[in-house]
């Protein structure tokens, strides 16, 4: 027998070996004539790239190699359905009731892991309670703010047991006393929620509330204001089916039950201005509410109000003019105060680098909102802008 004969012979007494190395050269060749990705939308995240090794020292080596390694995990082949083949196994087999940071509660209800305060967050939450009672104080009278709570708040039953949440109830009646302490109005929406808790007013699948939980709370700000409430029966309500959130992103439970996205038909125009200083803007591009196009990728929510733009004004049905101050649950809620005002402003910090004050004072607002989610509000780095003066 020649030593060819010999190899091939000892190699099938470890077929395990064997179909194991098939099986990872055939995985590396895949991912040789696989172009790479730049974005998951599975997953909602940038995708790392090829590195360029640009130092040859013992410092560059390390870099690059570490660099390399997350590559080579990011642009694996296959790589969601690797994913999701782990979140079976360590959900169904393994019993586990987390997953990528998110606990998989009752009724197919997903909640983020959210146990204490982080260290960012502990210095965050103290400026953002200050900026807002400095606006509270500069307009006096005018300033609402509505915080909705996580959907764990309203549905504690659906957590798994004995998970130690952060007491948001806590945060949000301090919230409630320094606001008003200020001279603003606190809108506080979690005994109108609960009293609808077996309504679909959250999302399963994402950490948004539904067009309905938004409704109940725009509900009761109308009350607050004196307001006739936009009527829905008045409209036709159109539906996207399949929605897969963000909290699905990180857990990618096999057993996951889509959301269904409700929005209504509305004629109404939005304008997302073009915002290179503090004050009004002269240049923007008109539009509808809803980019319905979004309803074809993974991210549906962003439809509403077409994603998080720096400043957008919404033409409304009613009389005056509103600032809506807010983080992406404002979304949805945005489009029913057009029964209400004739303008509607919106600001995100996230893309609007200045102060308020020109922009409050070119604009004569008989109203201001600040409509964030708890999360949001304790951890957003930008929300101090509403405190600066200028």
């Amino acid at each position: 027998m020649d030593k060819h004969s010999k190899k091939s012979s000892s190699l099938l007494h470890y077929p395990v070996l064997v179909v194991f190395s098939l099986f990872f050269i055939g995985l590396f060749a895949l991912d040789l004539i696989t172009p790479d990705r730049a974005y998951s939308e599975m997953e909602n995240t940038t995708l790392s790239q090829r590195p360029a090794l640009t130092q040859l020292s013992a410092k560059g080596l390390n870099s690059y190699f570490t660099a390399y390694t997350k590559y080579v995990k990011d642009q694996v082949f296959g790589r969601d359905e690797w994913i999701s083949l782990q979140s079976v196994v360590e959900t169904t087999l393994l019993q586990k009731e987390q997953n990528g940071g998110i606990l998989l509660g009752k009724e197919h209800m997903m909640f983020p892991r959210t146990f204490s305060l982080l260290d960012s967050e502990n210095r965050t939450l103290p400026k953002n309670t200050a900026a807002v009672e400095a606006l509270c104080q500069r307009h006096p009278g005018k300033v609402d703010v509505l915080l909705a709570p996580a959907a764990s708040v309203i549905y504690p039953e659906n957590v798994p047991a004995n998970a130690p949440l952060l007491d948001e109830d806590a945060y949000l009646d301090q919230l409630s006393a320094a606001v008003q302490a200020a001279g603003g109005r606190f809108v506080d929406v979690r005994q109108t929620l609960a009293e609808h808790k077996d309504e679909y007013i959250y999302y399963r699948t994402d950490h948004h509330w539904t067009s309905l939980g938004a409704y109940y709370a725009y509900q009761q700000l109308c009350g607050a204001l004196g307001l006739t409430p936009f009527d829905p029966a008045a409209h036709t309500a159109l539906t996207a089916e399949n929605f897969y959130g963000t909290h699905y992103s990180k857990a990618r439970t096999w057993n996951a039950v889509p959301d269904t996205i409700t929005y209504y038909d509305l004629p109404n125009s939005l304008t997302i201005y073009n915002v290179t200083a503090a004050g009004q803007p002269a240049d923007g591009q008109t539009t509808g509410l809803y980019d319905t196009d979004k309803l074809n990728v993974y991210d549906k929510y962003a439809m509403f109000l077409h994603g998080n733009n720096g400043l957008s004004r919404i033409e409304g049905d009613g009389t005056g003019r509103i600032l809506v101050i807010k983080d992406s649950y404002a979304n949805c809620f945005a489009p029913y105060l057009t029964a209400n005002y004739a303008q509607i402003d919106v600001v995100d910090f996230r893309n609007y680098n200045y102060g308020l004050d020109q922009l409050i004072a070119d604009n004569d607002y008989d109203q201001i909102l600040v409509l964030y989610s708890f999360d949001s509000f304790k951890s957003d780095p930008y929300l101090y802008r509403a405190g600066v003066a200028g």
